[in-house]
């Protein structure tokens, strides 16, 4: 948005330098300036982030990435997060360039896991951080006010703590067995229901989700996070169009 509205403004300072430009032209010119800035400013502000589809993306579950995400968008992802856990920084940077050129051309938000360096470094939507990365209050700080924050929660703790911290949104899980994260630590959906009474920012349920066990959380969260079902299929935009049926309680066509 802002990379936007920068464009505006330096159209408005070349068109006033221009020899041939009179009052009027630069009259006219400037208050256009000031509303598409106005507009693009106050989009950023009250757009609100549609969670519902979130895509976890995971290189080795594909031959190409950056076809499957185009693919996934098409068939309803809402959010894009750029998982890279064995990348360095160079290729971490290198993948999420082309992949923001995507959701960027589809209008979807991209987050970067873990790597707020990696976020600013191409200028991300957001970041995406665990219990064991910078804290929330820090990340804030690093990024400003306009960046979206996700924070990864298991408790009600944990997730009443991220809401008071300044997320934006939390990822809870994992909710089922997941064979992307061995190590991860199932959130039973009795918490995640308490989760939900307890905070008013949006749920993003994460680990194991698919078309099977979705009906299951659905209804007591805002998004679903998915990485393998969207990722690993034959077909990622049908995938993608049936996992949204799903959560928007809609019959497969």
């Amino acid at each position: 948005m802002w990379g936007a509205c920068e464009q505006a403004e330096r159209k408005f300072l070349i068109s006033t330098r221009e020899p041939d430009s009179d009052n009027a032209d630069v009259g006219k010119i400037f208050w256009s300036f000031c509303a598409e800035t106005l507009f693009l400013f106050l989009g950023g502000i009250f757009m609100e982030i549609d969670y519902t589809l979130y895509l976890c993306t995971d290189r080795n579950l594909t031959e190409n990435l950056e076809i499957t995400v185009e693919l996934a968008i098409k068939g309803g992802v809402t959010v894009v997060q750029l998982r890279e856990k064995n990348c360095d920084g160079k290729n971490f940077f290198e993948v999420g360039q082309k992949i923001k050129k995507i959701t960027e051309k589809n209008n979807i938000p991209l987050i970067v896991n873990d790597r707020v360096d990696i976020a600013m470094a191409i200028d991300t939507e957001g970041v995406h951080v665990g219990q064991n990365d910078l804290p929330c209050k820090v990340v804030r700080k690093i990024l400003g006010e306009k960046k979206i924050i996700g924070v990864s929660c298991s408790t009600i703790e944990q997730a009443i703590q991220a809401e008071n911290d300044g997320a934006n949104y939390i990822g809870v899980g994992a909710i089922f067995e997941t064979s992307t994260k061995t190590d991860a630590k199932i959130v039973s959906i009795e918490t995640l229901k308490k989760i939900r009474e307890k905070i008013k920012i949006p749920i993003v349920a994460i680990g194991g989700i698919n078309k099977k066990n979705l009906p299951q959380i659905k209804n007591f969260i805002d998004g679903a996070a998915v990485i393998s079902a969207i990722i690993s299929a034959k077909n990622p935009e049908l995938a993608a169009k049936e996992l949204l049926q799903i959560l928007k309680g809609e019959k497969f066509l």
